[in-house]
């Protein structure tokens, strides 16, 4: 059994930043990549970032783009989302998820197979 397990959510005001983080533990697995999600009540599922093990590449969501940075470390299946410039609109509970080799585009949620519980982030404005 796999577990993702975050933290690093809670309240902070427009402007200000925050870090979610993401360990992975439970049997040996090895995802290709490990990505960040949110959602709101009442709303689809969001792509926020991704990173890639093999090559360190890296996606992020538009609306993300120069105010969030992902990373991680694959030797412990640990990720990172460092959150700047928060937005009201940035509110949401944040998922980290992990996915092996998949033929889902890696902004697809479906690619991803072990999901964490999800962490709250709430900007004030």
């Amino acid at each position: 059994q796999v577990q993702l397990v975050e933290s690093g959510g809670g309240l902070v005001q427009a402007g200000g930043s925050l870090r979610l983080s993401c360990a992975a533990s439970g049997r040996t697995f090895s995802p290709t990549a490990m990505g960040w999600f949110r959602q709101n009540p009442g709303k689809e599922s969001e792509f926020v970032a991704a990173l890639t093990w093999s090559g360190g590449s890296t996606y992020y969501a538009d609306s993300v783009k120069g105010r969030f940075t992902i990373s991680g470390d694959n030797t412990k299946n640990t990720v990172y989302l460092r959150m700047n410039s928060l937005k009201p609109e940035d509110t949401a509970v944040y998922y980290c998820a992990a996915r092996p080799f998949s033929r889902y585009t890696i902004e697809s949620s479906t690619g991803y197979n072990y999901w964490g519980q999800g962490t709250q982030v709430t900007v004030s404005s």
